[in-house]
């Protein structure tokens, strides 16, 4: 676009024109979409002096705020703070601090199912955890968060605190896994009964997993664990609907500002087994933060609804 100064200077044996034309293109691109601006000068009046033209030098447009750091590997490092808040803060072998160093899929990945095919929806998430998934559909919405929390334990070696309950009640620990021992179901009875050697390694760990990913769902996972108030929500905690099938998302970050209101994360699982990645929040999707001042009793994820009644918290750590 331009603009253009011109006047006219008109006597009556001489006419004289004089054109001065000046140009000023200006384009920024801000959010995928071409901001215009332009600055329109009056015409300037018969019998006044030209003066040359004054460049003026505007400021610089804004750098847009964004939440993703795409040179972050983990999620503390990935995902930048709403403005006045702050992280809760966890120890160095907190389970908190374990979820927040865990390594994230390289930015804009899309989320794949067990046999390596790409998940139909890809606008529900922003990150992918760089997590294992076991061979078959297994490792689902249940499976995910139990993953979570069994690689925590392994990786402190508490085996101990490894209890995973069936659907049907049953057990399944770790501590008696690594012992050798297996289990054996007959209709609705689960035993133990001695069927290995005595083995702690990785490969025994991902045995242990999927025999739990076969009898674990949201049913067992719900009765393993406590309802809790939004205030006090942390990593860790679940918004969980026991069902056949039901629905799990996982509070993988929490934030406050100084009105100790928060502001969390969502992390899933879900059907057909798939990657375990961190959500969209639907009602502002440049912000993937939600925030406990917004929520009444609804809480709204791209995939699935909860009430608030519907957050708890596992029993696995004391």
């Amino acid at each position: 676009m331009s603009n253009k100064l011109k006047y006219h200077l008109i006597l009556p044996t001489l006419a004289a024109l004089l054109l001065l034309a000046t140009a000023c293109t200006k384009s920024n691109n801000f959010n995928q979409n071409n901001i215009n601006t332009s600055t329109n000068f009056p015409t300037t009046p018969p019998g006044t002096t030209t003066k040359p033209e004054r460049t003026i030098k505007e400021s610089p447009t804004p750098t847009e705020f964004s939440y993703i750091n795409t040179s972050g590997s983990t999620l503390e490092t990935r995902f930048q703070l709403p403005e006045g808040y702050t992280r809760l803060s966890y120890s160095k072998d907190s389970f908190g601090k374990f979820v927040r160093n865990y390594p994230l899929c390289e930015d804009g990945s899309e989320v794949l199912l067990y046999n390596d095919s790409k998940k139909g929806n890809q606008n529900a998430h922003i990150a992918i955890f760089d997590m294992e998934l076991v061979k078959d559909d297994l490792q689902q919405c249940a499976d995910s968060v139990i993953r979570m929390y069994a690689e925590y334990f392994y990786k402190q070696k508490q085996y101990d605190l490894m209890q995973f309950h069936f659907v049907n009640g049953f057990s399944c620990d770790f501590s008696k896994w690594s012992q050798g021992m297996r289990v054996k179901i007959s209709g609705n009875s689960t035993t133990w009964y001695q069927g290995a050697a005595k083995d702690t390694s990785s490969k025994t760990f991902e045995s242990y997993l999927r025999t739990v990913f076969c009898y674990a769902s949201t049913l067992s996972l719900e009765k393993e664990s406590k309802s809790i108030q939004l205030k006090d929500i942390q990593i860790g905690d679940i918004f969980i609907h026991g069902g056949s099938p039901g629905h799990v998302v996982m509070v993988v970050d929490v934030c406050e500002n100084k009105q100790k209101e928060k502001a969390f994360l969502l992390a899933q699982g879900y059907m057909p087994a798939q990657q375990f990645h961190i959500l969209q929040n639907p009602q502002h999707t440049d912000d993937p933060w939600y925030y406990t001042k917004d929520l009444s009793d609804a809480l709204n994820t791209p995939e699935y609804d909860f009430t608030i009644k519907e957050l708890k918290r596992p029993t696995y750590i004391k």
